[in-house]
């Protein structure tokens, strides 16, 4: 029998184990990028680009160009095409060049392109820039307006004989589109040689690209008729703060009213003031956009509500002149409202501040073709879900009703920026030099966000293109016919104008003819602006002036993006320009657009 010995059990060798630091907690999913509305980029293709690089869709046509998607800057053009195989590049390239990149078929009606082949800017402060093709030498020549020609002739009240006539060869606001004129200029090469310009008639006018269709005017723009139903038509200029004023002669419209009430007149006209999103083939004042006065009664009218303004007997007739003017608070206040930051204890004191906060202005357009003209195209602004509800509330209940709760009414407020409207802000109607009272207060607020671009792809969010405001609107209807005054000088000039010389200058205010010597302030002259009623052609002037800034402005832009140098992006043609390896040529042409009547 074997001896019983203990044998040790056997040890596990003791491994060292390393101190570890301590780590934060990961997420259990990779972060992902801010929301796109945050950073205002543009997320996917929108309709503003000449150049269209998207990959072929398989119910594409075959028939139909095949662009690819361009990489998003140029000076990465060579390292990203080292990631793809050589021969895959080169026919892609070959591809774009013989279809040029269009993406559209021909008989397509809509001439915007897809931005995919362009540089997308470094921050939400840029806009947009498109690859496009060298000017033509007509793209040079100064604009021109539309073709005028002779439609039929109506007598004024004064006997005189007014000659109407009907415009073409020209682009009309719609379909979510807003067009302005521009110009080639060499001295513009980073931003593709475009910059904004007018056509003659030169000064404040009735907008011939901003009209409903079947207007008749004269060739200064200030007299408009029609013989259809009711169609709009605004200015040329926009008013964005301050106080303005502009006035209007009806022509042809109400002659008396009988005593059974029968009213006999030669058409109808309304007048008033309008937004960017208020539909031209309605009357002023048809939507929450719009302000208007009719000269039926004398009844002020707005989201289709008539309502009893001028005293009983009173109306509008013909040979009368309707003056308009319009308060607005400063552009300063006004962000404050849309932003949600303002706070009435204490803004409406700082009102008397000067302005220092410019507007940030940011222009996402392309040039277009138009027959012999050259527009910038840019997606105009849509009518929101909450304004309209306004207009017609749900009959479920109240609009913005939450519960059983009715919804607040528009106010500074609001929790909707769109329903936020704007302090001190009103309109004031003159009747042959008499005040007839303020039919309008609190006018809705129109900055971004409670504007907004059409729902296009591309749009992006909260941008003020700088043609936001309040445009002098005129509605006609069947004959009804008007003449619009802009000023400088008036037939019945408001109490308080800056021309108060009548000399057709602008009166100037320098701060030291405002000193207060008692409490030795200064008061700025933006300050001293707002306070003085100015006449829209003054407004025309600044607007000028705005422009061409900003034109220089996205010039440096540009110029800054491509490292303070001239990039050539003409293939080659242009030999003003330094030459950047690896960029394709150019397309040969910008879009055409058609419009249909």
């Amino acid at each position: 029998m074997a001896t019983d010995v203990n044998i040790p059990k056997r040890q596990i060798t003791p491994i060292p184990v390393p101190v570890l630091p301590v780590l934060p907690v990961l997420p259990v999913s990779a972060p992902q990028k801010r929301p796109l509305e945050d950073d205002h980029a543009p997320p996917v293709s929108s309709p503003l680009n000449p150049n269209p690089d998207v990959k072929p869709n398989k119910n594409q046509s075959q028939s139909q160009p095949q662009p690819q998607l361009q990489p998003p800057s140029y000076d990465d053009v060579a390292v990203m095409a080292r990631e793809k195989p050589a021969r895959n590049k080169k026919e892609t390239l070959k591809k774009r060049e013989s279809k040029a990149g269009l993406g559209l078929g021909a008989d397509s009606s809509r001439a915007t392109p897809d931005p995919k082949f362009r540089d997308l800017p470094p921050n939400e402060s840029s806009p947009l820039r498109y690859k496009l093709a060298p000017p033509k030498p007509s793209d040079f020549e100064t604009a021109r307006g539309p073709v005028f020609t002779p439609h039929h002739e109506v007598p004024a009240p004064d006997g005189s004989i007014i000659q109407f006539y009907e415009t073409s060869e020209h682009v009309y606001n719609k379909k979510s589109f807003h067009y302005l004129h521009c110009i080639a200029d060499p001295a513009f090469p980073s931003s593709f040689y475009y910059r904004q310009t007018e056509p003659e008639p030169f000064g404040a006018h009735i907008s011939f690209e901003d009209a409903a269709t079947h207007m008749y005017m004269d060739q200064s723009g200030r007299h408009i008729t029609t013989d259809k139903g009711f169609r709009s038509a605004r200015a040329n200029v926009a008013v964005r703060q301050g106080r303005w004023y502009w006035e209007c002669k009806i022509t042809r419209g109400t002659i008396k009213s009988n005593a059974d009430g029968n009213v006999e007149s030669h058409g109808h006209v309304r007048l008033g003031f309008a937004r960017r999103e208020a539909s031209l083939d309605a009357p002023v004042g048809f939507d929450a956009y719009s302000y208007g006065i009719r000269d039926v009664q004398g009844q002020k009218v707005h989201m289709s509500r008539p309502k009893d303004f001028f005293p009983p007997g009173e109306e509008i007739r013909e040979g009368d002149v309707i003056g308009l003017e319009i308060q607005l608070p400063s552009e300063q206040l006004h962000r404050k409202v849309v932003q949600g930051q303002y706070n009435p204890a204490v803004d409406l004191i700082d009102e008397d501040e000067p302005t220092v906060e410019a507007a940030n202005i940011v222009r996402d357009r392309i040039p277009i073709r138009f027959k012999q003209h050259i527009y910038l195209e840019k997606i105009d602004y849509h009518t929101t879900k909450e304004l309209e509800d306004l207009m017609n509330p749900s009959p479920v209940g109240p609009s913005g009703t939450i519960g059983s709760r009715p919804g607040d009414k528009p106010n500074p407020n609001h929790q909707v920026p769109a329903l936020r409207t704007l302090p001190n802000s009103c309109i004031k109607i003159y009747k042959n030099g008499q005040l007839m009272g303020t039919p309008f207060t609190d006018l809705l607020a129109f900055l971004p966000p409670a504007s907004k671009p059409q729902a296009q792809v591309g749009a992006r969010e909260a941008m003020d293109d700088g043609m936001l405001g309040y445009y002098p609107a005129i509605s006609v209807f069947r004959g009804g016919a008007a003449e619009v005054n802009f000023g400088p000088r008036f037939w019945y000039p408001p109490p308080g104008l800056s021309d108060v010389d009548d000399d057709g200058d602008v009166d100037m205010v320098d701060m030291v003819d405002i000193i207060d010597t008692d409490t030795v302030k200064v008061a700025s002259a933006p300050a001293r602006k707002l306070d003085k009623v100015r006449s829209v052609a003054e407004r025309y002037d600044e607007q000028v002036v705005e422009d061409v800034v900003a034109d220089v402005i996205d010039e440096v832009d540009f110029w800054m993006q491509d490292g303070a140098r001239v990039i050539d992006r003409t293939g080659g043609r242009d030999a003003k320009a330094e030459t950047t390896a690896g960029i394709a040529p150019a397309r040969e042409e910008i879009k055409e657009l058609v419009q249909d009547d």
